[in-house]
């Protein structure tokens, strides 16, 4: 019989299994929805919908490079310790690589499909029945340049191209790649440690602005200097946050006193080529998840039914 788009998004809605899985459930159970339930359950595909509701904040982020682009993915887990189990891992890696040609759209991404068949969406469905975690592919990022290098570093890897913070740097020039790639790793590696707001102080979020603009405004109130001198402090303390939180102005970590800025235009000066430090991306796993704090002796009682 015909199955209709309205019947696997119900049984989607029902199972939380993926849309292969509920067409071809549907068509084993001649359209019925409570039967292809008990059908996906059978084949260990509904468990995801029980496990769909708990939060997913560790995991891992994985890069990829192919010559000029760049990108990076979070994929999220329950636990640390799924983001050691090989099957988990080996998904990670094929979704970032899938990610370079999905140009940082998350749903296109969900939609491509894998090697092994299916959808990633499809693919990981499975994997929270398999694994028996709620998982998320919950963001991912592109980058490129139209000539010179795409810079990843994975800080604390824990397999190859992922870990908790992976980062992408773009360099556009000219100059020799050995020379670029050299200089990108340490950008990299600064980006991981220092942990930049913006790529310069343009581009830094306006509302964050505001937010340190009325810290600053608070404590000069606080230190009983006439208004004058208040505003001063605050200026120069909104100067000083800029300076900090944007890439471009940040001390670079390797030497603790050279704008990173300078240390580029040094490096194109030594390569004979302009070098421009276009963008960056940097993830860190979990970032902005609020986790739920778990009472483990509750948990224990319930389990025990008292």
């Amino acid at each position: 019989m015909a199955i209709s788009a309205a019947q696997v998004k119900e049984l989607r809605d029902r199972s939380g299994a993926g849309m292969m899985d509920c067409k071809k459930a549907l068509a084993e159970t001649d359209g019925d929805i409570e039967a292809a339930v008990d059908w996906l359950r059978t084949k260990g595909l509904a468990a995801a919908a029980k496990k769909s509701g708990r939060t997913a904040a560790e995991g891992l982020v994985g890069v990829a490079v192919d010559g000029t682009k760049g990108a990076v993915v979070e994929v999220n887990s329950e636990t640390d310790f799924v983001a050691k189990n090989e099957k988990f891992q080996e998904f990670v890696g094929q979704v970032a690589e899938l990610a370079l040609q999905a140009d940082g759209d998350i749903e296109k991404l969900k939609g491509m499909q894998m090697a092994s068949g299916g959808s990633v969406e499809e693919v990981l469905t499975d994997n929270i029945a398999t694994i028996g975690e709620n998982q998320s592919l919950r963001r991912t990022v592109t980058v490129a340049v139209n000539e010179g290098v795409i810079v990843s570093y994975v800080h604390n890897a824990v397999a190859t191209n992922m870990g908790k913070i992976g980062v992408l740097v773009a360099l556009e020039s000219s100059a020799d790649s050995a020379a670029l790639e050299a200089l990108g790793k340490q950008i990299a590696m600064h980006i991981a440690a220092a942990n930049p707001q913006a790529l310069d102080a343009d581009g830094l979020d306006p509302e964050l602005i505001a937010r340190e603009r009325e810290i600053a405004k608070a404590k000069a109130i606080e230190s009983g200097k006439p208004e004058n001198i208040a505003e001063k402090m605050v200026e120069g303390g909104i100067a000083k946050f800029k300076k900090e939180n944007a890439l471009l102005s940040q001390l670079f970590v390797i030497d603790g006193k050279t704008p990173v800025a300078d240390v580029i235009a040094a490096a194109g000066k030594d390569a004979g080529a302009e070098i421009k430090l276009t963008a960056y991306e940097r993830f860190q796993l979990g970032e902005g998840i609020e986790k739920e704090e778990s009472d483990f002796a509750a948990e224990v009682a319930a389990a025990a039914g008292q």
